[in-house]
């Protein structure tokens, strides 16, 4: 709908009369898709990294710890929704928009318009939040065809409903973890299971398996000592369109698997952060023979995958947290997790407190972050600050779902985001002084904070997180 002025466009749309043509996607339903994931996470999938003979040890039998992790899709709703401002004259197109992918942007507008890519100008205008969706291009495209169609600059804006309903949501995933454990509680075999539907599906419908770009985030560079070691990932058909979020797969492999461990420690009578840097091992560098490991694009001769760097932020966070020096009362608990992201080695300590009511605070935070050169200190505590309010909305109440092949959210009622009172009331961020080669900040906080958040809830409350929300399980 076109008009003089946003709200005429808004009130013009409200009075058509549409039928929509649902797809092939039409009999998607969210709860019938999560069972669906579940059982093949069940079966054997493709395996991606192999060590030993994990199969050999679990034949076995003796004593095996399983459990299934399970985050549904999220929606970026950044505060500001999509805009564009795009004029075509003279055969070329002028574009005004906040977008993450500018290069991005001038390619597709040039295919959709027939014009050289060298006709098409890009003016980026300030971001607001994008985390990952304003590097799609699809709303400056939106707002080019239709200056062309009308003659006249146009500027599109999305409502709130829309940015919601159409987003590329980050990957629904379900991970099987199994793992035999042996005299000392440590895992003598080690399986886990990924299935989630692949970025590459919005090129291909016929992707549904993990790209390597996707795999390596957290799931075949998973750093523990193990002797036998089995890493798989299963086929999933994508029913939305698939993008990337804050942190990508980080998110749900990282949860999965320092989650796991937290239980594998329970299991064992261990000190969690005790039992995670046993696991860790002894400073190495991981050798990714055999393995398709991109290294998020950098040179494993530059950016290595260096253990010793993830047990020093474990050790210091410990440290910075007061861990197993504090005392705690009823009701509350912390909990710890340590990953590498996107070159940065990253450790988290959660501190809850959860009332009789099941109501969720967060009186501290504190975080370890190896990011090698840290050139400007303070953008870089505040993204860890950031990724810590971004995390909590994540772990609280992030869900997308569908019914009949339609998005059920729509705004901030029903797709809610962490409130100043959500979020933890104090946020501590260590800085490991390094000459290493710089590396990403925006967003290795994320992934850590969500676990150690999930950890911490078992801690205080009793009840292991293994599922996302956790407003599902009756928190708030």
């Amino acid at each position: 709908m076109i008009a003089d002025n946003t709200w005429a466009a808004f009130q013009g749309r409200k009075k058509l009369n549409i039928s929509w043509d649902n797809g092939p996607n039409e009999t998607y339903n969210s709860d019938s898709y999560k069972n669906e994931l579940r059982a093949t996470s069940h079966s054997p999938s493709k395996v991606v990294r192999n060590i030993g003979d994990a199969d050999a040890v679990f034949a076995k039998g003796g004593k095996i710890h399983e459990a299934d992790y399970y985050v549904p899709l999220l929606a970026h709703a950044a505060m500001e929704p999509l805009v564009a401002l795009a004029e075509f004259k003279d055969g070329k197109a002028t574009l005004w928009a906040p977008t993450q992918n500018p290069q991005g942007a001038q390619d597709t507008v040039a295919k959709e318009l027939g014009i050289a890519k060298e006709d098409v100008v890009c003016h980026v205008t300030l971001l607001g939040g994008g985390f990952g969706r304003k590097s799609k291009p699809d709303y400056v495209a939106e707002a080019a065809v239709l200056s062309k169609k009308v003659g006249r600059p146009v500027k599109v804006v999305w409502t709130r409903e829309d940015d919601i309903k159409f987003d590329y949501y980050n990957a629904v995933a379900s991970m099987y973890m199994k793992a035999a454990l042996g005299p000392d509680g440590k895992p003598e075999a080690w399986l886990q299971r990924s299935v989630f539907p692949p970025i590459p599906s919005i090129f291909d419908v016929n992707a549904v398996y993990g790209d390597p770009g996707h795999l390596q985030q957290g799931w075949t560079d998973i750093p523990y000592d193990l002797p036998n070691l089995r890493v798989e990932n299963g086929p999933a058909k994508a029913h939305v369109r698939i993008g990337w979020l804050r942190s990508v797969a980080n998110i749900y492999h990282a949860f999965a698997i320092q989650c796991f461990t937290d239980e594998l420690a329970h299991a064992a009578g261990r000190d969690q952060a005790d039992y995670l840097l046993d696991l860790i091992g002894k400073p190495r560098t991981i050798d990714f023979s055999g393995v398709q490991y991109p290294n998020y694009g950098a040179s494993l001769e530059t950016y290595p995958w260096e253990t010793g760097r993830l047990r020093n932020v474990t050790e210091m966070v410990a440290e910075k947290s007061g861990w197993g020096k504090r005392k705690h009362a009823k009701g509350s608990g912390v909990g710890i997790a340590a990953h590498r992201s996107f070159l940065s080695y990253v450790a988290t300590v959660v501190e809850v407190e959860v009332n009789d009511q099941n109501e969720v605070r967060i009186p501290r935070v504190d975080t370890v972050v190896d990011a090698g050169l840290v050139v400007n200190p303070e953008a870089t505590r505040a993204q860890f600050e950031g990724a810590a309010a971004f995390g909590v909305s994540v772990v609280r109440s992030g869900e997308v779902t569908a019914t009949k092949g339609v998005i059920d959210q729509s705004n901030f009622q029903d797709y809610p985001v962490a409130r100043i009172r959500d979020v933890p009331d104090q946020t501590n961020v260590y800085m490991v002084d390094s000459d290493a080669p710089p590396a990403g900040v925006g967003e290795p906080g994320v992934p850590p904070f969500i676990a150690a958040f999930c950890n911490a809830i078992f801690a205080a409350a009793g009840k292991r997180v293994r599922d996302l929300p956790i407003a599902k399980l009756g928190f708030s």
